[in-house]
């Protein structure tokens, strides 16, 4: 595409600009070859201007930038205020703008995003509009797997894969927008058809994130300022706040509250293989049961977000409610289909907060024990041991301690110290720092009705073992020994 298409209505300088065609974008210098253009982006702990000369090397002779940098009289150097704002631009020219093809949903909150864009998606492909997601645990459309390394990826990215789910005959595509993303202008320059609000609770503050938890929710009010309708969390209070500034239409749902949305009659089930949660929603005086195959009360939340959305789309509550029983979310609170008389729940929860909710939440149902297979990552976090250690030897019945990412620590050493926290609790305990072979021991030892949550990995697929990614998954793991059992 020409630099003039490329850089149509955007704002920027250059003394020497000359019309050429640009094969690539890129802001890595990595990347960086003859026919591209190189992006110099300030980061929390590095500047892409440091790397132009390397990208000269390499062939680059086009460059956007914020600052002066010494290069060769050939290379061609436009000049932007900010950079990271003027890809999100540049990006949507040289993808031809995707976004105006596509509805585009975005879902922004401190919890919760993953689950409603995941389930979201599902819902309206069972309802026959393709749909494609951008989020935590990759890009999903049109059967394929692209993954992503930030929950909202850079701009060149989104809109690349939008390119791709609209090139695919998508008509919509759910993305996660995180504060970050929407603070370094990650979203920018595209319209939301709509924008979901989850709930608001102190999060990524401090260090290269948010200075403040009042700049962190400044950054989330950004994205209703993008949509041309949106739908909240009427009980999350922060809610109020957003209204208040926004001039779209918009709706909401609640459990609590009175609202166009309403859930009630929840309960937890556990029957039949089926682990989840069952209730009914109101909407325009109508009452209707649903259930979906994810256990907890919040749960119910990021349902009501995926209905709300769907009934924008005129969908009927039968489709809706059949859509929610099929809906899945790789990795977090994922029950495996394992036809064992007991239940595996992979799940992503990584340190001892989620940990406690995760098993607080299973504890509600009917259950023989509660069997927990995780570890901890090595050469950081060592607290984090001790708060995994403390609340499983206090609430589960069984620890398999294992490994994850252990980096360069020895993971033997990493077992017995999260060990050693679970004998504080008088906890029962086996370490196996085979992760694959912890798994089996754990789904072979299961009874009737126990509960087996693996715990740590969620969707991911490598663990970090002395500075090499080793393909792993638990997911494999129990499909293996699922298979194994059959032969």
């Amino acid at each position: 595409m020409l630099l003039s298409k490329i850089f149509e209505n955007v704002n920027y300088t250059c003394d020497n600009f000359r019309d050429e065609d640009i094969e690539d974008i890129v802001y890595s210098s990595r990347a960086a070859a003859p026919g591209k253009m190189f992006v110099a982006l300030v980061g929390a702990f590095s500047d892409g201007h440091d790397y132009a000369e390397s990208a000269y090397l390499l062939g680059t002779r086009v460059f956007l930038l914020s600052k002066k940098v010494e290069l060769p009289s050939d290379a061609l150097c436009i000049f932007a205020e900010n950079t990271r704002e003027t890809l999100a631009y540049i990006s949507g020219n040289f993808f031809s703008h995707p976004d105006k093809e596509l509805d585009v949903i975005g879902v922004t909150g401190t919890k919760g995003k993953t689950t409603v864009t995941q389930m979201l998606c599902t819902c309206l492909n069972e309802c026959g509009i393709k749909s494609g997601v951008i989020g935590t645990v990759g890009a999903y459309y049109d059967g394929k797997y692209v993954p992503t390394v930030n929950t909202t990826p850079e701009s060149y990215e989104i809109h690349k894969l939008l390119r791709a789910m609209a090139d695919a005959g998508c008509k919509a595509a759910c993305i996660e927008v995180s504060s970050i993303g929407l603070k370094n202008y990650r979203v920018e320059g595209m319209e939301f058809s709509q924008g979901v609000f989850t709930n608001l609770s102190p999060d990524h503050i401090g260090g290269a994130e948010h200075d403040s938890f009042e700049e962190y929710s400044y950054w989330k009010k950004q994205l209703f300022k993008k949509c041309k309708k949106a739908i909240f969390n009427k009980d999350d209070l922060f809610s109020e706040e957003i209204i208040k500034e926004i001039t779209v239409p918009y709706t909401c749902f609640s459990i609590n509250e009175k609202s166009e949305l309403t859930a009630d009659n929840i309960k937890n089930l556990r029957e039949n293989g089926f682990f989840g949660v069952g209730f009914t929603y109101t909407t325009q005086g109508n009452t209707v049961a649903a259930k979906i195959a994810m256990p907890g009360y919040f749960s119910v939340y990021n349902a009501l977000a995926a209905v709300a959305v769907c009934r924008e789309y005129g969908i009927s509550d039968d489709m809706i409610v059949s859509a929610l029983e099929k809906a899945r979310v790789k990795g977090r609170n994922e029950l495996m289909d394992t036809g064992t008389d007991f239940a595996v729940i992979i799940d992503y929860a990584h340190n001892g907060q989620s940990f406690n909710s995760v098993i607080d939440t299973v504890r509600e149902y009917p259950h023989g024990r509660i069997i927990c297979v995780y570890g901890s990552v090595g050469d950081r976090a060592q607290l984090r041991r001790q708060e995994m250690g403390l609340v499983c030897g206090k609430k589960a019945d069984l620890s398999i301690i294992t490994t994850d990412d252990p980096g360069y620590e020895d993971p033997e050493s990493i077992a017995k110290e999260i060990a050693s926290f679970v004998e504080k609790e008088g906890g029962e305990y086996k370490i196996i720092t085979d992760r694959e072979e912890a798994v089996f021991y754990a789904m072979s030892v299961a009874r009737k009705d126990d509960i087996v949550l693996i715990l740590g990995k969620g969707h991911e697929t490598a663990q970090k073992i002395k500075g090499e990614k080793v393909h792993y998954s638990d997911h494999e793991s129990v499909e293996k020994f699922c298979k194994g059992k059959m032969i």
